[in-house]
């Protein structure tokens, strides 16, 4: 309990630090003081069940019409504050759901989090790190709201914990109700002893709810874990078919579809295996609480019939005693009636604090590899090997250094680790021992298939930067100076050819002007009279910008070109300089 406590404060923290968060705090408190309004509202509806019923019994037509009218009034007042408190509460779950999303967004993004994630999950190293974006876009919905959020779900922390407060307050009302009302002591004999249980009615209505909530939990504890459980599988369905969708040309084109439907079946029957475990569990539980709900309103009149027919209250008074041991009861209840919301919640609570502990936590380095500002501005590596994340050699580049404004081929065999060289000195692969100093400036790294986010071919080019950043003028010469001048209606980047993406990259290139410049086999679907034309325009343009080329054969084009040789021997071979 502590431990899931600990979970609701971390996460209700970063939703109360964030931009408009605190104002949250007074819808908050507005949605609380509408559900404590309607309490009054609750008692009044006890008087009122003895006063009309007293009439009933009384034939009193004209006083059980004008209580008629006070019941209208009153259902009018709890209509009023509950949509009051249903609209703040929708407000404050968007407002508050904005400040978690942007805190776990940032975390994240923050130092390339987002990267180490994924490489130490493709390792397996760290399996139970999954799905970032459901924790991030439908966990933050589950923890506020629920998983129907503005249908009435009543799901989510703020509307539980609203009611719970609700509940708290109104137990000692409702429960001084009770006991006022309950005063007739109940005669008991039992094996030849007789005593009488005064206010028995106060004692009954506990026990009842304790008994009933010890049943419940036993029942219904391992919701948690498969609740868990099936939003993990279910993010990963919606992967599998998410991928499917953005590599259909290349499913197609290798005839994968059976292959597809087999993973996309696999994925689909773990859903349904942790679902049927699932139902089995709902079903347990639901055989208890279906017919402790339906008869919680009838068994208080039980109950209290003998103080009825004791003669000790009238009809009116019956009923009124049967209210107000209903809404003791009820109010009690809360537990088992919301378990399985309070399951589905904590299981959200769980995931969501697991991602934070991850994306919060410092990225484990490499203690091998030591990374320190290089005193020249170049770049340079000493001793450098890498590694596998199993921790085999892969590739050993000993001593490199590179200087400002130099053009650079990194030869080697296909397979060698060329890329994961590239990666190393990016700092996305840590598996690696040696010393790397730095190079300053901004870099830029170009892959052989370049990343183009969602949008038209002028809003790409410009990537990381803001579009308007550049102006449209400059955003067209170097699509044009590419040779991409037909693309410029381009609506989306995914319409591109092979070799048309990585002319955009070079385009990309030509207006960002770093200072450094790693080409991953950035030109390898283009022609050599292509790439002759492309780099020769890169070098023209950019003859500061350093240029580290990773590319099976020579690139052509460029006025002076040093050549490193890699392979896995312990030491790497000469340096020699070759002519464009």
């Amino acid at each position: 309990m502590i431990r899931v406590l600990a979970q609701f404060w971390r996460l209700l923290k970063l939703c109360i630090s964030g931009k408009g968060g605190k104002l949250g705090i007074v819808l908050y408190l507005l949605v609380l003081a509408l559900e404590l309004a309607s309490i009054p509202v609750t008692l009044k509806m006890i008087e009122w069940s003895k006063a009309f019923y007293d009439a009933l019994q009384q034939m009193n037509g004209e006083e059980a019409l004008r209580q008629v009218g006070v019941f209208v009034i009153l259902v009018l007042l709890a209509t009023l504050f509950s949509v009051g408190g249903t609209f703040a509460s929708r407000k404050l779950e968007i407002r508050w759901r904005r400040s978690l999303t942007d805190a776990l967004t940032d975390r994240w993004l923050k130092d390339g989090k987002y990267v180490g994630i994924e490489r130490r999950r493709h390792d397996g190293k760290d399996a139970a790190i999954d799905n970032p974006d459901q924790r991030i876009a439908e966990d933050c919905r589950f923890f506020l709201a629920g998983p129907g959020a503005g249908h009435g779900s009543e799901i989510g922390l703020i509307a539980l914990s609203i009611d719970l407060i609700s509940k708290v307050v109104a137990i000692f009302s409702y429960m001084a109700v009770l006991w006022e009302l309950s005063s007739y002591a109940l005669p008991v004999n039992v094996s030849g002893l007789s005593f009488e249980l005064p206010r028995y009615l106060v004692w009954a209505a506990i026990l009842f709810v304790l008994v009933s909530s010890g049943l419940t939990h036993w029942l219904g504890h391992p919701l948690k874990r498969l609740y868990s459980e099936q939003q993990r599988r279910e993010a990963d369905y919606r992967f599998s078919l998410v991928r499917v969708r953005e590599n259909a040309e290349a499913i197609a084109l290798g005839g994968g579809e059976a292959a597809e439907r087999r993973d996309l079946d696999n994925r689909f029957g773990g859903i349904v295996d942790n679902f049927q475990r699932l139902i089995v569990q709902e079903l347990k539980l639901l055989t208890f609480n279906f017919p402790y709900q339906y008869t919680v309103l009838r068994i208080p009149t039980f109950i209290a019939l003998p103080i009825f027919f004791a003669g000790a209250v009238t009809f009116g008074g019956l009923m009124q005693l049967a209210s107000a041991f209903s809404q003791v009861v009820v109010t009690l209840s809360w537990f088992i009636f919301s378990y399985r919301r309070l399951a589905d919640l904590v299981a959200a609570s769980s995931r969501l604090d697991g991602f934070l502990d991850v994306v919060e936590g410092p990225e484990a380095p490499s203690a091998e590899l030591s990374r320190t500002p290089s005193p020249d501005g170049g770049l340079g590596v000493t001793g450098l090997t890498l590694s596998t994340p199993q921790g085999r050699p892969l590739l050993h580049v000993g001593d490199l250094a590179v200087a400002p404004g130099e053009a650079v081929w990194l030869s080697g065999a296909s397979g060698l680790g060329k890329t994961t060289l590239i990666k190393t000195i990016a700092g996305t692969w840590p598996h690696a021992s040696g010393a790397i100093r730095n190079m300053s400036g901004e870099s830029l790294y170009l892959p052989q298939q370049s990343y183009f986010p969602p949008g038209p071919i002028l809003d790409i080019v410009a990537y990381p930067r803001v579009p308007e950043s550049i102006g449209l003028a400059e955003r067209k010469a170097a699509i044009n100076a590419v040779g991409l001048g037909a693309c410029l209606d381009f609506k989306d980047g995914s319409a591109l050819s092979g070799g048309e993406a990585q002319r955009l990259a070079l385009a990309r290139l030509l207006l960002l002007k770093p200072d450094w410049a790693f080409l991953d086999e950035a030109t390898s679907a283009l022609d050599v009279t292509a790439e002759t034309e492309l780099l020769a325009l890169v070098r023209r343009e950019l003859p500061e910008t350093a240029l580290v080329i990773v590319a099976h054969r020579q690139p052509a084009g460029l006025d002076a070109l040093r050549t490193v040789l890699l392979d896995a021997a312990p030491t790497p071979r000469a340096d020699t300089l070759l002519p464009a």
